[in-house]
């Protein structure tokens, strides 16, 4: 199966987000979905919306169109309101929920194929309608994402594909060294703010015990 360019970015930004970096948003990635399916075989035609405010409650539904190759206008293929329902004769028995579940705000609303045919080749939309509640009032938006996908009879995997996986392992061993020389940063300052310490310490022992001697000594009385 084809895959898409994945972009430094892209890469640095999960990569950050398993670290546990805070800017990821509560774990949701907006990741493109793949582009290249084989025939016969399934695949996920993947569309994720996360939401910006995840203080405000919200609810969403979700709706799959599909235009084929030649075609103008998009048809209406499957909705997901709490359930997924089919809406298309062409995708029938084949289409199934693979999305956010056990939640009313969906953020991932990818479905899969199944039995991939050639007529299947297209674009896919899918729109997620949401709706924020806030406290006074409710605000709805809708979020469109495009998949243009092409059937092939056998996996390929081009020039494209191995230059993003090769992106891929230099970022995660850029990040590495990084955290290691910033490892070795932190422990350096540490050890010499451990050792300014130490030192201040046993300054601050020798002046109180030559204040404690010159003190004895003026108590000290010279016979003559």
């Amino acid at each position: 199966m084809g895959r898409n360019i994945v972009s430094l970015e892209q890469v640095i930004f999960v990569l950050l987000c398993t670290l546990g970096v805070g800017m990821c948003r509560g774990a949701c990635a907006e990741v493109d979905s793949d582009t290249e399916a084989v025939a016969g075989k399934g695949f996920k035609l993947g569309c994720i919306s996360c939401k910006r405010r995840s203080e405000v409650e919200g609810s969403a539904t979700v709706d799959w169109f599909f235009r084929s190759k030649g075609q103008k206008d998009f048809e209406h293929i499957y909705n997901y309101d709490e359930e997924g329902s089919i809406k298309s004769f062409q995708f029938e028995d084949r289409l199934d929920w693979f999305g956010s579940r056990q939640s009313n705000d969906i953020q991932d609303a990818s479905i899969f194929l199944t039995n991939v045919t050639f007529n299947d080749s297209g674009t896919y939309r899918c729109r997620v309608n949401r709706l924020l509640t806030y406290e006074f009032y409710e605000y709805q938006t809708k979020i469109f994402k495009e998949v243009n996908l092409t059937v092939v009879g056998k996996a390929t995997r081009g020039t494209a594909s191995i230059v993003s996986e090769v992106m891929m392992y230099v970022a995660i061993i850029g990040l590495q060294v990084w955290l290691l020389i910033e490892m070795i940063y932190c422990y350096r300052k540490i050890s010499a703010a451990g050792e300014e310490a130490l030192r201040e310490a046993a300054n601050a022992e020798y002046l109180a015990l030559a204040s404690e001697s010159k003190d004895n000594c003026a108590g000290v009385q010279v016979g003559d």
